[in-house]
């Protein structure tokens, strides 16, 4: 079964400005949240990030939370700015 992925207005615009040379590996783990919950790698957050999860794409990170049978990507940005 495939996890519908869907990004937030906030992460499609971190989406759109990630550099170049990390493109690529963000949109492999975009590919890889699809195979959730079966997601090498993935680790849940805490505080007030509880709820949801974190992959990481080199020194990018894709942040989302699960909603059903659907996944909401929430954030993508490099990983000093990510948790902000």
């Amino acid at each position: 079964m495939m996890a519908k992925v869907s990004l937030s207005p906030k992460a499609a615009k971190g989406f759109e400005d990630v550099p170049t040379g990390m493109i690529r590996r963000i949109n492999d783990g975009l590919e890889r949240l699809e195979g959730w919950p079966n997601v090498s790698g993935a680790k849940a957050l805490q505080r007030n990030l509880k709820g949801c999860f974190r992959l990481r794409c080199g020194d990018g990170r894709i942040v989302f939370r699960p909603t059903g049978d659907d996944l909401v990507v929430t954030a993508i940005d490099n990983r000093k700015d990510v948790y902000e």
